[in-house]
């Protein structure tokens, strides 16, 4: 893991818990910063498409000798508008059963959230994210933070094709 992100975060439970903050079409989402191995800029070319998965995974990179997945959130939450600029990052992640990468808009920062400032998911059918992904609501002063399971989102039955296809 990466020393500048995880600075600070050998914290009891008690005085909150660290995420990451990054942004998909103009929306905050945070996830457990303890997940986060490191920021990369986004480069296509550097991605090896794979044949039969589905579009959110863009294919494989090579990082530093491990094949890592690259799966579009922007895609994969059925975003409209993606296109790729200098503020595009991929996140890799280290997870417990992979090492996975994911691109997103951007990403704005680190913030400690306490308990009390964490709502549970709302419940609702049409979600343009299936909210069995959704560990609540963040919010800090006048920002709201979706906060994402990220672990529980990489280890869907889609994520399952790329073990597959890169086997």
């Amino acid at each position: 893991m990466s020393n500048h992100l995880a600075a600070g975060t050998e914290r009891s439970e008690s005085s909150g818990k660290e995420y990451l903050v990054f942004i998909l079409e103009k929306q905050e989402y945070g996830i457990d910063i303890l997940k986060v191995q490191e920021i990369r800029g986004y480069e296509a070319q550097t991605v090896t498409r794979i044949a039969n998965v589905p579009p959110f995974i863009k294919g494989v990179t090579n990082l530093r000798g491990v094949i890592v997945p690259i799966v579009d959130l922007r895609i994969k939450f059925n975003l409209q508008d993606i296109s790729y600029d200098h503020q595009t990052v991929v996140v890799i992640l280290n997870l417990e059963t992979r090492v996975v990468g994911v691109v997103v808009d951007g990403v704005s920062d680190v913030l400690m959230l306490q308990k009390e400032q964490i709502s549970d998911a709302p419940q609702f059918g049409s979600a343009v994210l299936s909210t069995e992904y959704l560990t609540g609501i963040g919010t800090l002063a006048e920002r709201m933070l979706i906060l994402v399971d990220i672990e529980k989102l990489m280890t869907s039955e889609e994520m399952a094709l790329v073990d597959n296809a890169v086997m």
